[in-house]
């Protein structure tokens, strides 16, 4: 969620950043202009007032004698582009040259000089020039009119160089764009701080629903931290874990307390059968299938005690050679399975994972009971142990009738049996049991089949002790 939630956060900062960066941006360089056009209007018109007592004739042509203010004019002007480097000139009507600096410089015949020349000549300042970017390399264009008796006899024109301008239009974008980027590192730093404060107990959520789900209902989230809302959901979560677990616990101690409760009667009444045996005649099959049921139904108790202490145990987890411990339960099965005719074989390498010994043990029990109960005689059963990365492995496999896709999807039910084996000896808990067990340790069970017939079983339990 953090992944698509900080992009979008990130996005939308930079375009409240951008929205405000690009109008401050043009104002600066706009106010930059606006200083030089400033400055060369006040220049224009001090330029004008000494350009307005200068001396002409009757025509507006210059005379052929200089006199002292024309000289005093061009020696402004000459200062003024020494120190400057700006081009300025007095031009009359007609174009010529009253003073202009440097002396090579004139009117030309057309293009924005020109044009400024000519809104001056009709008394009016020129239009302010089009904003120049730091890109550009273009010139600032600023005339203003010579006026005299209310007529315009000349008209002063300055062209200004632009790139000082630029130069500190452009540090002022530089220091926009710095600021920009301070601020965007504070907005993502203040973003992934708000981002975590707000997911830190989705996620604890999360680990704490996926305990629950694998059986450690112990597991709580701790309610501090992250929005109000938040608070609150993690609050009734717990509680709701609460009410779950009471429940489990009530049914576990049910189904302990009914199994134990219902073995002394349930053995006081195979006693009596066994009394009344005595006194009818041998080989009665009622008294058989009698005594028969009462077997079944003791062990289908002891199953169900079975499994509700196995939901609450909880596994006694260590460095655990599953190898060894297979050929073990390979040896203690091996008379079994050679009284039916089975062959039972392994390859068990020395392997270390992480499990509960008994644990396993019982589940290997289980396992090979199953293979070797339903694998029909002159069968094969093997027990292979192996390791893969983090993982180790005790697979099982038989050449029996194996089940269909139906019945693998139901095996570890409770109290299921397939229905072409209700005449085989089991109460249907023998694989739930193990299944409870294991995921107490980390471990699984999995069945599948196994080419070209018979059964696939896999025992799995971790290799390290922070998978376990």
């Amino acid at each position: 969620m953090r992944t698509r939630l900080l992009p979008l956060l990130i996005v939308l900062m930079a375009a409240v950043l951008l929205a405000l960066g690009v109008p401050l941006a043009v104002s600066v360089a706009a106010a930059q202009q606006q200083k030089v056009v400033v400055d060369r209007i006040d220049d224009t018109a001090r330029f004008a007032a000494l350009a307005q007592f200068v001396t002409d004739g009757p025509t507006g042509s210059p005379l052929t004698t200089e006199d002292e203010r024309k000289e005093t004019l061009r020696r402004e002007l000459t200062s003024y582009y020494g120190v400057y480097g700006i081009r300025a000139g007095v031009f009359y009507r007609n174009g010529a040259a009253m003073a202009n600096a440097p002396y090579d410089w004139f009117l030309p015949p057309s293009g924005e000089l020109r044009e400024a020349f000519g809104e001056a000549l009709l008394s009016r300042r020129s239009h302010d020039p089009e904003q120049v970017w730091p890109w550009q390399h273009s010139r600032l264009i600023v005339a203003s009119p010579v006026i005299r008796d209310g007529d315009v006899v000349a008209v002063v024109v300055t062209d200004s160089p632009t790139g000082p301008m630029r130069s500190r239009t452009l540090r002022g974008w530089v220091l926009i764009g710095a600021g920009e980027i301070a601020a965007m590192l504070l907005a993502v730093g203040a973003a992934l701080r708000l981002t975590g404060w707000v997911l830190r107990p989705v996620r604890v959520l999360d680990a704490t629903t996926h305990d629950i789900a694998t059986g450690r209902l112990k597991s709580r989230v701790a309610v501090a931290g992250g929005p109000p809302e938040l608070r609150r959901l993690a609050r009734s979560f717990n509680e709701m874990a609460d009410n779950v677990e009471d429940v489990l616990e009530q049914q576990r101690a049910f189904v302990a307390d009914a199994s134990h409760q219902l073995r002394n009667p349930l053995s006081a009444l195979l006693l009596r059968i066994e009394l009344l045996a005595l006194e009818l005649p041998e080989g009665n099959e009622e008294i058989a299938s009698v005594r028969t049921e009462g077997k079944r139904l003791a062990q289908v108790l002891d199953d169900l005690l079975d499994l509700a202490l196995a939901e609450h145990a909880e596994a006694d987890l260590r460095l655990t050679d599953i190898g060894r411990l297979a050929a073990e339960r390979l040896a203690a099965w091996s008379p079994a399975a050679e009284a039916k005719g089975v062959r039972l074989t392994g390859d068990c390498p020395p392997t270390t994972a992480w499990a509960d010994p008994i644990t396993l043990s019982s589940a290997l029990d289980a396992v090979i009971d199953n293979a070797v109960k339903f694998t029909p005689e002159d069968g094969t059963v093997t027990v292979t142990v192996a390791s893969n990365g983090e993982i180790s492995t005790v697979v099982v496999t038989d050449t029996g009738p194996g089940l269909t896709d139906e019945e693998l999807a139901r095996v570890g039910d409770r109290f299921w049996r397939s229905g072409r084996h209700q005449n085989v000896k089991g109460s249907g808990l023998g694989l739930s049991i193990t299944r409870t067990l294991l995921a107490a340790g980390g471990g699984s069970l999995d069945c599948e089949h196994h080419d070209p017939h018979g059964l696939r079983v896999t025992v799995t339990v971790p290799r390290s002790g922070s998978a376990a």
